[in-house]
């Protein structure tokens, strides 16, 4: 296989929040993941067990987005803030979770850990459960630097300066647990509740920081998803139109269809199955971005000099990973294993974010911790850092670097390539997505280049995972690049089943 690596051609800048997380109260994502409490015999740091937090300071997540997913729809901010000997208590029933709630960690808990990890939060707020007036205070308590209540009121609990917190979603998911609307009603809902965010500017004529995200659909179902788009757009374009800067769609890799099928035991035929589902996501992409041209087409023009158009949404994809089957019985909640399998799915979406970040502006992978397409495992003390942290640490090169347009795949060849360009620096992604096979890829760049690196990521099993006993079975590690050439052509061993990531300086 060749492949030339045109630095002229290129696709657009990519957006370093298209490498962000995701993380809700459901199993042990955030109590007994991330919070301990300050009393726990674990190690941490103002509540926060410290084995993850250093985790997450060297991860440095874009953005990450709190505190749901389904939990927010039930979600109400004043339960988890002020004196926690004195927050509600009450019982969380999130997909599975069952158990008592005591909202130790709740929203200066989350934008403090932003703070120290250098995260961008995204908070979504409770339509469901919740009302217009929880939503504003909840915005107001965060961001007001003006001398108000509910200033006082975060500056009491600690934190003198505003959080400055610009993305909002407005519902999550409403097409099932947030409300089982429809575009119609949940436009009626929406337009009310942006329409009542708080701007904190000092002018009419100022534009406003707030960045409102609307629930996109389920795109998960072909049908549906098409017309929910095209229906919600219908409804946007009458009258005028609402605050609404991103449009959130939801897609996980769902490994549902063998239930023998689990996270570690595998067959060659699931292995293939759940790479082509990953695959799935960059039609899906592509469909909805260009639902979301046609949609802003139907918006009028404006009547008078006074009135804008609304131009442009940016497309989010807020939710996305691999689910598993044997999930839905997992106690704690949708906890899952992680292999190579799940890595090379987490890689391959990554890069295809990345190839279309002219379409698509911000993505988190759902969950960070203890749930789902996991980086970290927790059990008691012990932390276990999965092969889909390396994954996304490898390709952290790629934030605000030029996507180049090279070819996805060499049909025959079973592996997919990705590259970026920062500066007279150029990261090739090589994914080779060979259940048993080791490949040979030729790299030929269009000017004289050296090799500053090549890091890789495989296991000498597929099956194989990260435990507490064997913490290190799948890590990435250096290649010795050595003996490499030092003109336009580089010729790459790929193992069987591996993630790979060359870094070259051009001449």
């Amino acid at each position: 296989m060749t492949v030339l690596i045109n630095t002229g051609q290129t696709i657009g800048v990519i957006n370093p929040r298209l490498h962000g997380q995701f993380i809700e109260f459901l199993g042990h994502c955030i109590d007994e993941g991330i919070w301990v409490g300050e009393e726990s015999d674990i190690p941490n740091t103002n509540g926060i067990r410290n084995d993850v937090l250093t985790l997450l300071k060297q991860l440095a997540p874009p953005v990450l987005r709190w505190p749901g997913g389904c939990y927010a729809d039930t979600y109400h901010w004043r339960d988890g803030v002020g004196p926690r000997d004195k927050r509600t208590v009450s019982f969380n029933e999130n997909f599975g979770t069952f158990t008592r709630d005591d909202h130790q960690f709740g929203t200066d808990e989350f934008l403090r850990l932003c703070e120290t990890i250098g995260a961008e939060p995204w908070i979504n707020v409770n339509m469901l459960s919740g009302n217009i007036a929880e939503m504003k205070d909840w915005m107001e308590y965060i961001n007001r630097r003006e001398d108000t209540t509910l200033s006082h009121e975060r500056q009491g609990n600690g934190h003198q300066e505003p959080y400055n917190t610009w993305m909002w979603g407005l519902g999550n998911e409403v097409w099932a647990g947030g409300g089982t609307m429809t575009p119609a009603t949940y436009m009626n809902d929406y337009r009310r509740f942006a329409s009542a965010m708080p701007k904190f500017t000092k002018s009419v004529f100022e534009k406003s920081k707030m960045y409102a995200i609307a629930s996109g659909p389920d795109a998960n179902k072909s049908r549906e998803s098409v017309k929910w788009t095209e229906d919600f757009f219908k409804a946007l374009a009458d009258y005028r139109q609402p605050p609404i800067n991103g449009y959130d769609m939801h897609f996980y890799n769902w490994n549902i269809s063998d239930q023998k099928d689990t996270p570690t035991s595998f067959t060659k035929e699931g292995w293939k199955r759940v790479i082509n589902g990953a695959l799935e996501l960059e039609e899906l992409i592509n469909v909805q971005f260009t639902l979301i041209e046609n949609g802003l087409k139907l918006i009028h023009e404006p009547e008078t000099s006074m009135d804008s158009k609304l131009d442009t949404i940016d497309l989010i994809v807020g939710e996305w990973g691999n689910w598993h089957y044997s999930a839905f019985n997992a106690q704690p909640a949708l906890k899952q294993q992680v292999t190579m399998r799940d890595a090379i799915t987490t890689a391959l979406t990554l890069d295809i974010l990345q190839r279309n970040c002219n379409k698509v502006t911000m993505a988190c992978n759902a969950q960070t911790i203890n749930v789902l397409n996991s980086l970290v495992l927790t059990e008691d003390d012990k932390m276990i850092v999965t092969p889909n942290f390396d994954v996304f640490m490898m390709y952290k090169a790629h934030q605000g670097g030029t996507a180049l347009d090279v070819p996805r795949q060499d049909p025959d060849s079973g592996v997919y390539l990705f590259a970026s360009k920062k500066g007279n620096k150029v990261i090739v992604d090589m994914i080779n997505a060979s259940y048993e096979e080791q490949k040979t890829v030729n790299l030929d760049f269009s000017t004289e280049v050296s090799v500053a690196s090549l890091t890789q990521l495989a296991a000498d099993d597929p099956h194989d995972c990260n435990t507490v006993n064997n913490p290190d079975a799948v890590r990435s590690y250096q290649v010795d690049t050595t003996g490499f050439s030092t003109d336009k052509h580089q010729k790459i061993t790929l193992p069987a089943a591996s993630v790979s990531t060359l870094s070259v300086h051009l001449k």
